[in-house]
C-alpha cells in the first residue's frame, strides 16, 4: 500500500557514523510492514562541512552554514519537504538554515524539552559539545519550559569532549568509565534525566545498555522525523531508559 507521506531530506556526515545510526533509527522506529511502507529519505552525507563547535567557539573562521545551506537546497531540488540534521550542535544555525533552504528543519532540542516537560522532569543534566553548551540552546529552551539544567563541571565537560572527539569521531572504543563518571557528576547535582545531547553520544546508547535515566536526543529527533514523514511504532513513545 502506498503511503501519502512527506519526503525527508537529511544533511548528513556531521559525523558520518552518527548519520548512519540516524538512518538505522528511522527504519527501526517506522511502523512499516513492507519495504514500500517506509518513508522516502534523501541523504547527502558531506563530512567536509567545517566543524560546528570550532566555529561557534571562534576557534575556526570556517563557517559551516553556507555548505549546510547548499546541501539542503540540493535535497529540496530532489523533492525534500522536511529537513533533518543528525548533529545537535548544528541546531545553532536552525533559523538561518530554514531561511536559506526554504523548508522546515526539525528541531531536536525543542522536541526533547517538550518530551521532558510531558514526562514531568524538573531537572535535567546535559552532556553535549562545548559548542552546544556555550551556545545556551538547551539551557534557554529548558528554562522556558520551567526545567532547570545541570552542566558538568570543567573536568567533566573535558571528559565529554574527549569521548566525542577522541573516541567516537576517531573511530575508537568509548572509555565507559569516563562516561559514567561524568553521568554521576550530573546525577549528584540532582539531575533526574541525563540528556545525550550530541549525536556521537547516541552511539554509546546504541552499543551499551545504559542505566535508567538517560534520554538520547537523536532518538527524539528520529522520532520526530518519523512522525513528520511516516508512521511511528508505539514502543517508541517511551525513550527515557528504564
Amino acid at each position: 500500500m502506498e503511503c501519502d507521506v512527506k519526503k525527508l531530506g537529511v544533511i548528513g556526515g556531521l559525523g558520518p557514523m552518527a548519520t548512519a545510526y540516524f538512518l538505522q533509527l528511522l527504519v527501526q522506529m517506522s511502523d512499516a510492514q513492507t519495504d514500500q511502507e517506509h518513508m522516502e529519505v534523501l541523504l547527502h552525507s558531506m563530512p567536509q562541512i567545517p566543524d560546528r563547535t570550532g566555529y561557534i567557539l571562534d576557534n575556526s573562521r570556517e563557517n559551516p552554514l553556507p555548505a549546510m545551506i547548499r546541501v539542503g537546497q540540493g535535497l529540496v531540488s530532489l523533492g525534500a519537504e522536511v529537513i533533518a540534521i543528525p548533529c545537535i550542535t548544528a541546531h545553532y544555525f536552525e533559523r538561518q538554515l530554514e531561511d536559506g533552504i526554504g523548508r522546515p528543519v526539525l528541531n531536536g532540542i525543542e522536541k526533547t524539552v517538550l518530551y521532558l516537560k510531558n514526562a514531568g522532569v524538573e531537572r535535567a543534566g546535559l552532556m553535549a559539545t562545548d559548542g552546544t553548551v556555550q551556545s545556551g540552546l538547551f539551557q534557554r529552551s529548558l528554562e522556558d519550559a520551567g526545567i532547570s539544567c545541570v552542566l558538568p563541571p570543567k573536568e567533566g565537560q573535558r571528559q565529554v569532549m574527549h569521548m566525542i572527539y577522541d573516541n567516537v569521531k576517531a573511530g575508537k572504543p568509548v572509555e565507559m568509565p569516563l562516561f559514567y563518571d561524568a553521568a554521576r557528576q550530573l546525577s549528584g547535582e540532582g539531575a533526574q534525566v541525563i540528556l545525550l545531547g550530541c549525536t556521537e553520544l547516541s552511539l554509546i546508547k546504541r552499543d551499551y545498555r545504559l542505566e535508567p535515566g538517560f534520554l538520547d536526543v537523536m532518538e527524539v529527533l528520529s522520532r520526530e522525523a518519523v512522525l513528520a514523514c511516516g508512521r511511528l511504532k508505539k514502543e517508541y513513545d517511551q525513550l527515557i531508559t528504564e
